[in-house]
């Protein structure tokens, strides 16, 4: 995968939105969506294409959904690199996030082209959904609870449907001590208060997923970053 910038028209179709949330939220999202590799890669490589139902657990102020819509009409428009495989079309995506203003902010941004949900994805309906994903978010969860969000996650899915969990690799030495103080940093600058990280290296995070009932495989993403940042790309068996 490169560590390019994704296309300016596609990075501006995707952050316009977020004008009508305010400036903050815009201009993290410009910042995230240019340099966050797991946006890039889930359209690089063609995650979702086949899939109808996505869930984004942990949703923040959306900006998944909003990156997908945004695919979307570039897609539509003739925007698209040659290089890339067909962008994901008619997907419906739903988002959960238990941060009031986070949720606030997808609302403004996205409308109705996203159902967002306020809630704390320890207990909230997962209904039903053909893809699931998790960009960064198990880690500021208790441990014991990783297991039961994965097995709910696995129960909202089908044979053969989709998980993508993006997770700081713990055995990953400097990177992930560097990865872990962003962390805390982002959640201070964002209004949040610092909680204690509950993290695990890429193999206890594989053998967690099998144990939940998924096959999984790794895909190191550090492109453009100092982070020790993993996307797991796991199927439901």
């Amino acid at each position: 995968m490169s560590a390019a910038a994704p296309p300016a028209a596609l990075l501006d179709a995707a952050c316009m939105p977020y004008q009508a949330a305010g400036r903050f939220p815009y201009h993290f999202a410009r910042g995230k969506l240019r340099a966050d590799p797991a946006y890039h890669a889930i359209l690089e490589y063609g995650l979702l294409l086949g899939r109808r139902r996505l869930l984004d657990l942990g949703c923040g102020q959306g900006l998944l959904p909003s990156w997908l819509r945004a695919a979307e009409h570039c897609y539509s428009a003739g925007l698209w690199p040659s290089d890339w495989p067909a962008a994901p079309t008619g997907l419906s995506i739903r988002g959960i996030e238990r941060m009031a203003r986070e949720v606030n902010w997808a609302r403004r941004a996205l409308g109705t082209q996203a159902e967002i949900t306020h809630g704390d994805i320890r207990v909230a309906d997962f209904g039903a959904a053909d893809a699931v994903v998790i960009l960064d978010v198990l880690h500021y969860l208790p441990a014991e609870a990783h297991r039961q969000i994965l097995l709910r996650v696995r129960g909202a899915l089908p044979d053969a449907g989709l998980l993508l969990l993006r997770v700081g690799d713990a055995a990953a030495g400097l990177r992930f001590r560097f990865s872990r103080w962003f962390d805390t940093a982002v959640m201070l600058a964002r209004g949040h208060p610092a909680a204690r990280l509950h993290c695990r290296s890429v193999v206890q995070w594989r053998v967690l997923l099998a144990g939940c009932g998924f096959d999984s495989q790794a895909l190191s993403m550090p492109q453009g970053t100092a982070f020790a940042n993993t996307l797991l790309i796991a199927r439901a068996r």
